[in-house]
């Protein structure tokens, strides 16, 4: 870069206002204080003039601060500064805007040099070199940032007269001193941006979120801490009021006769599904069955390149939490026009199965149809009825759409047990509120045949829907999810060592490997620690355009089909669909076929990061609701060992708390790293991963979502901590919870 060489001194005294502002226009690189006292040859003297005259040109409005203390023309943008990406196009263009911006004039779109194609996703943060490019700008990434990097999520509380922010992430472990707090005051949620250099550092308080213990604030805790957006903007929520009330159209089928039902959690804010089944009357079939699975036409109301879709794309998928939805779509569509209601004509994509008395897909085809679901039932009541409990869902409903279904899934579980699929049955917890939000409890969600059934009816059609697509030679957006790393399989071998499992690595792995591992564990008190670890050796699901099969579901050919008001990729294949089978308006586009990699590559990091929010919200409320019991003495599991102390949840409840390597008494520990245990060098006591014992709550942070434990004294396993160390190598002598000298069994590594 080029930076214009000193000025000769034909000034008297300083530059003029016009001249510095011409001079940062014309600047090749930042131009800070330095840099124009350089330029126009200022003496020392002068330097500290020229100080006192760009205060005055910022408090005129002329000129702006930049990152750096660069200066840039007020209204403009800063030769180097924070963007965030807002847009990533169907041809791979990345566009995005300054992450701080105070001038009068709308927000600027830049567009970025991405070098590594599909790199930047929405909502990454770069620091970038600007230049103009006609009547916009270009954007040269610098360095890719962390998400919220320079900003911190915190609450104010006030000691010793200063104002302290204490972090949201449980891995902060210090308060930063305020220097500005703006409106806000101590127990307010806070968005503050970091000041000052290490070990000095403080924040300022950028914006003021409210109290986070109110009821339903622990969402947004998450929403601002992740940089999900909440709000839609004025173009898609107009396009979404216009395209709600077009016409369904007459070329579609008609099936409203067909008695289609929606099965969906009692809470279900949206029904993208609904299924209905019969016996096949088709010679070719004996035993068989024809099903079909109707999906909300989401493809019909949000149209390639549309506000809404637009929108749809940088949101990537809805994410949910117990007290809110922040959805994908307006709920002008999410939750009323493409939701299946009972009762209400609505607009379906549908995949008519014909399938085997064995189970096996036999064929498929797709069509735009309308459909009139005959009612929405809730798991819990359709599970009820299957089971005979008089009235739980009308009789009728039940003879000709509850039994049918029911005899066909027998046959689609057939074909799941054959194909055996990897079985973790790891419980969900379900957090229940009352209707002002407060907590009511905290408990392992309930796992039915009834979630099993629609859970292989649509596993069903996310197959047909990839078959279809391969068979028309169209593109394809494949939830692929591949087999296991060796180096993860490994690690699962250490483990399963501390049990004396054995696990053989020279054989092939299938999800069938992981089931008989299990059966081989048994109903023992450490099964739910195996099962996790087992699922912590899996690789991550992904979406791409190229097949790499779905290791997990043991198929070849997966695409996510079912929920298109919900996650972006199943919008993409039902373009695909609506296209291959010429089936109207809204196919893909060919921008997007084109951009398939970068688009699944944006909405796999989006599913992550609506992952993170909803886990971290979850642990809060737990956090909440054990919060009442602190000092109480509880069942805990143990679910992790570190050189530093373990983690341990609450039997029935989750939560992940730590109880300090510091606080397990004078005893020397030692830590087995094969074993993950930590092991007294004096009594033998062990603690290791699954064990059961009794904790005392010793902390419980609403905000964070962090636990404290603390031993019992002379509590553990059966009444007390295991006495027989593991055998194990590579271990870390700790006293007090610090790591002392480092000791280790055999070859020094």
């Amino acid at each position: 870069m080029r930076m214009p060489g000193p000025m000769k001194k034909r000034f008297s005294g300083l530059p003029s206002p016009k001249q510095i502002l011409d001079f940062i226009a014309r600047s090749d690189v930042p131009a800070g204080k330095r840099e124009i006292a350089r330029a126009f040859g200022l003496s020392a003297q002068e330097k500290i003039a020229l100080k006192s005259l760009l205060k005055d040109m910022a408090d005129e409005g002329l000129i702006d601060s930049a990152p750096g203390r660069a200066f840039h023309k007020m209204g403009g943008v800063p030769k180097v500064t924070v963007l965030r990406i807002v847009d990533v196009t169907d041809d791979g263009t990345v566009w995005g805007s300054p992450e701080s911006w105070h001038a009068d004039a709308p927000v600027p779109r830049l567009r970025v040099r991405d070098r590594g194609k599909g790199a930047l996703g929405v909502g990454d943060r770069v620091l970038a070199r600007t230049e103009e490019a006609g009547s916009g700008h270009i954007a040269h990434p610098m360095k890719r940032l962390a998400r919220g990097e320079e900003l911190v999520l915190g609450v104010l509380r006030a000691e010793g007269g200063k104002l302290w922010l204490a972090g949201v992430e449980k891995k902060e472990r210090r308060d930063f001193a305020v220097s500005d707090a703006g409106d806000a005051a101590p127990g307010d949620l806070v968005l503050a941006e970091k000041t000052g250099r290490p070990p000095r550092i403080t924040v300022r308080v950028t914006e003021r979120l409210g109290d986070p213990f109110a009821p339903r604030s622990f969402s947004m805790i998450a929403v601002h801490k992740l940089g999900i957006p909440v709000e839609f903007s004025a173009d898609t929520l107009d396009e979404a009021a216009q395209v709600a009330r077009q016409p369904l159209g007459d070329d579609r089928e008609d099936l409203r006769a067909l008695p289609i039902v929606a099965i969906d959690p009692e809470d279900a804010r949206d029904h993208d599904d609904a299924v209905w089944a019969a016996p096949d009357d088709d010679p070719g079939n004996p035993g068989g069955w024809r099903a079909i699975v109707a999906i909300a036409d989401v493809s019909f109301y949000v149209r390639p390149g549309s506000a809404i879709d637009k929108d749809a794309r940088a949101r990537g998928n809805s994410v949910y939490f117990p007290d809110r939805v922040v959805p994908m779509l307006p709920e002008i569509l999410s939750a009323d026009v493409c939701s299946l209601k009972a009762g209400e004509d609505r607009a379906a994509l549908v995949c008519h199965l014909q399938i085997g008395k064995a189970g096996a897909l036999k064929g498929w085809r797709f069509s735009r149809a309308v459909v009139r679901i005959r009612a929405n039932i809730a798991y819990e009541a359709a599970q009820a009825a299957i089971d005979g409990v008089p009235d739980a869902v009308a009789p009728e409903l039940v003879e000709e759409a509850l039994k049918p279904l029911w005899a066909c899934w027998r046959a689609l579980a057939t074909a799941r047990a054959r194909r055996a699929p990897l079985e973790l049955d790891l419980p969900e917890r379900r957090v229940m509120l009352d209707e002002k939000g407060r907590i009511l409890s905290v408990a392992p969600r309930e796992r039915l045949d009834a979630h099993r059934l629609i859970e292989d009816y649509m596993i069903a059609a996310n197959v047909a829907a990839a078959k279809a697509l391969e068979g028309k030679k169209a593109p394809v957006m494949y939830r692929d999810h591949e087999p296991p790393a060796r180096e993860k399989l490994v690690a699962l071998k250490e483990y399963l060592k501390t049990f004396g499992i054995e696990f053989a690595l020279g054989q092939v792995i299938r999800p069938a490997t992981f089931n008989h591992l299990l059966d081989r564990v048994g109903e023992v008190d450490y099964r739910p620690q195996v099962m996790e670890q087992v699922l912590r050796s899996q690789t991550q699901a992904y979406y791409a355009p190229t097949n790499s099969g779905h290791f997990g579901l043991a198929l070849g050919s997966y695409a996510h089909f079912t929920s298109p008001i919900r996650r972006y990729a199943d919008l993409i294949v039902h373009r695909a669909l609506v296209g291959a089978y010429r089936l109207g308006p809204g196919a893909l586009s060919e921008g997007e076929a084109a951009a398939m990699a970068q688009i699944g590559t944006s909405i796999s990091m989006l599913e992550r990061r609506a992952m993170e929010a909803e886990r971290d919200t979850i642990d809060r409320y737990v956090a909440a609701f054990l919060s009442e019991k602190v000092g109480d003495v509880l069942d805990a599991r143990i679910t992790g060992v570190q050189s530093f102390g373990f983690f341990a949840t609450v039997e029935g409840v989750g939560g992940d708390g730590l109880v300090a390597a510091r606080d397990l008494g004078r005893e020397y520990f030692r830590y087995d790293e094969a074993a993950r245990a930590l092991v007294g060098d004096e009594t033998g006591t062990t603690y290791s991963s699954g064990m059961r014992l009794k904790l005392r709550l010793a902390e419980a942070n609403p905000v964070s979502g962090a636990l404290r434990f603390e031993l019992v004294d002379g509590e553990g396993s059966g009444g007390r901590a295991s006495r027989t160390p593991p055998p194990g190598r590579g271990k870390r002598i700790i006293r007090r919870g610090r790591p002392a000298n480092i000791r280790h069994q055999g070859r020094a590594r």
